[in-house]
């Protein structure tokens, strides 16, 4: 027995220790932890770091260069030169053969070069900060995409929820209806059709509650891969869906704010960032235009002998320097430059173009977004309303059906009133969430 008693505690412990640990998270919690565990996220905060490295290379460009470099080259067959055999005494017409420099030889130097002008390097500079800003903004762009995402599948999931409990609130209903309808045809008191109109909205009902389940599953699946966490982990989601509503009950804004809103929008601000880098690109096109300078500083040493003994002290070294300048004057391209410079001009333009067609379409999908989100309000309101009115017919028909007043078709009917009520109910309550985000994206709250 006592054996028996360890084993059952051991497992129990094996168990819980393989058990992934619950996670009960709310609707800004899951928030937080999606903005520091979503890969697209993680991603695009690598490309900003990938900018700050970039912006150093490009700094690097216009400091000093130093190069060190260490040649040895050991002849195997030693080169023959020819020389004219009269230089030594021989004869006309004959030549001697002669092998000049030793059999092994060693070059070690460093050679310092420095920019001292660049017009593109000027401009690379001015550059670095709006390349650093695009992927800033890119980053944001990110998260906003992925907070929508998830407060758009929390809520999902917590609107998949309220639809089981109706689901399941209906099948209570029809299972007793069933039961004692059942109950009076046996007894000659109805007729069998009731009893078969019943089944058949029964048989619905099930149907949409075993479908519904595997879209909450489904749903809060996609809801972890948003937060980063592992399909195995387990996920507790702690606010409700009447807090979600109530949070989104919020005052609309007057038109005096609406044109202030458009500044802070990420499409309009990655449209202005663009509008600089185009502008950049024909500053650099012009630039090439200008001159090129820079010097060079070259310092090395030689070593020669006929055997490997360049680490013998009394080994001979020989040694050189140079300083110089390299001025490059572009002259003629054959029109090439010019070209690429119209065309940078152009894409500068185009980009000035795009920019207030930004604006104007942001202008007009925010003052769309009110409207929405508006009229949302108002729906959800009657659609609430319209619910507890179908909910009050269906309580009072289901006492006129087994009174014999109406026929179990005519339930039927009301029932299935209900349920669209139910359903209008909450998709007035996913369309409100959904034209409360796409309002909050485009002023980016």
């Amino acid at each position: 027995m006592k054996i028996l008693v360890v084993f059952l505690i051991s497992s129990f412990i094996l168990f819980s220790q393989d058990k992934s640990p619950i996670e009960t998270l709310s609707l800004d919690e899951a928030l937080t932890i999606g903005i520091k565990n979503n890969r697209n996220i993680i991603t695009a905060n690598l490309e900003v770091q990938k900018a700050y490295k970039e912006k150093w290379n490009t700094i690097a460009t216009g400091l000093p260069q130093i190069k060190a470099s260490v040649d040895y080259q050991n002849f195997i067959k030693q080169p023959i030169s020819l020389i004219p055999a009269e230089f030594f005494g021989g004869n006309k017409g004959d030549f001697a053969e002669v092998s000049f420099g030793t059999k092994q030889n060693i070059n070690a130097g460093l050679k310092l070069d420095q920019l001292i002008f660049d017009g593109s390097y000027l401009v690379g500079l001015q550059a670095i900060k709006v390349f650093l800003e695009e992927s800033k903004n890119f980053r944001e762009k990110t998260i906003i995409e992925v907070k929508k995402n998830i407060v758009s599948t929390y809520s999902s999931v917590l609107l998949t929820r309220e639809n089981i409990k109706f689901l399941k609130k209906n099948k209570l209903s029809l299972e007793s209806n069933l039961i004692e309808t059942t109950e009076l045809f046996r007894s000659g008191f109805d007729e069998e059709e009731s009893v078969e109109q019943i089944r058949l909205t029964l048989s619905e009902v099930n149907s949409q509650l075993r479908y519904s389940e595997n879209i909450e599953r489904i749903t809060l699946g996609m809801l972890k891969l948003l937060l980063g966490y592992s399909s195995e982990d387990l996920l507790l989601l702690s606010n409700t869906l009447e807090e979600i509503i109530n949070d989104g009950l919020f005052q609309i804004k007057n038109e005096n704010t609406k044109t202030s809103d458009i500044s802070k929008n990420i499409d309009v601000r990655i449209a202005e960032n663009n509008v600089d880098s185009k502008k950049l690109l024909y500053r650099l096109e012009q630039s090439k235009y200008l001159p090129s300078i820079s010097a060079f500083i070259n310092g090395f040493y030689t070593g020669n002998n006929d055997e490997f003994t360049f680490s013998d002290q009394r080994q001979k070294w020989f040694g050189s320097s140079v300083f110089g300048l390299s001025i490059k004057l572009p002259i003629f391209s054959s029109f090439a430059r010019s070209a690429k410079t119209q065309k940078a001009k152009l894409s500068f333009e185009q980009a000035k173009i795009n920019l207030e067609e930004t604006k104007e379409k942001i202008d007009l999908e925010l003052k769309a977004a009110y409207n929405d989100y508006g009229l949302s309000l108002e729906n959800y309101f009657t659609y609430q309303e319209n619910l507890s009115l179908a909910e009050n017919i269906e309580n009072k028909n289901q006492l006129k059906y087994f009174e014999g007043i109406i026929t179990g078709f005519e339930l039927r009917q009301i029932q299935l009133q209900l349920y669209n009520s139910q359903n209008n109910y909450l998709k007035s309550i996913q369309n409100m969430i959904v034209k409360k985000i796409n309002l909050e994206s485009l002023i980016n709250n």
